[in-house]
């Protein structure tokens, strides 16, 4: 990790730095939270904070840049023909483990434009299962899309404020409510 800034290359070290930064935000904001200085990340990234700011002007920004790829591979997941809510409510699991601020930036902005196609991406990827899971009669026909992505929020909300080494014993208890919630009553 560089703890000091790079010779400024100039316009040709802007993608390399964005990604820097990226990578650097990713791993701040899980050991530290959306609230992480953003100097910190500047620092880990070995940019100065001028270059942080033209990549993304606000916290926000760089936040839904970092959460893309978090986004991204549950679309992969989804496209698997055998992924199901559960799948979804696993993998979900291990991405709040690791950083609780994704779901943070969805339910804390869930209006900002920025955040929105986070959000509408998230809402999809839970549509599909959701009709998958109910065509094959895993879950009940009364279960709606904002149901899940609230059950999602509120197990990532309290990861978020569990201390971390009870955290995996939660999530497995959180799995297996919503699991319960959700079966098809019999």
């Amino acid at each position: 990790m560089p703890s000091t800034p790079k010779a400024n290359r100039g316009p040709s070290a802007g993608p390399e730095n964005r990604r820097a930064l990226i990578a650097a935000a990713r791993e701040v904001f899980a050991e530290s939270g959306f609230a992480a200085p953003l100097s910190a990340i500047a620092r880990r990234a070995g940019v100065g904070q001028g270059s942080l700011y033209r990549h993304f002007p606000d916290r926000l920004s760089l936040a839904v840049a970092v959460f893309d790829d978090n986004i991204a591979e549950l679309e992969v997941l989804v496209a698997d023909d055998d992924a199901t809510v559960s799948t979804l409510f696993d993998a979900l699991t291990e991405q709040a483990l690791a950083s609780t601020a994704l779901v943070e930036v969805m339910t804390t902005h869930r209006h900002d434009p920025l955040a929105e196609p986070l959000r509408t991406r998230a809402t999809a990827i839970v549509e599909v299962l959701l009709v998958r899971d109910q065509a094959a009669g895993r879950i009940a026909d009364h279960v709606e899309t904002e149901d899940v992505l609230l059950a999602i929020a509120m197990l990532a909300v309290l990861l978020s404020r569990t201390d971390e080494r009870d955290r995996p014993d939660v999530a497995t208890r959180g799995r297996r409510l919503f699991r319960a919630a959700f079966a098809l009553p019999g």
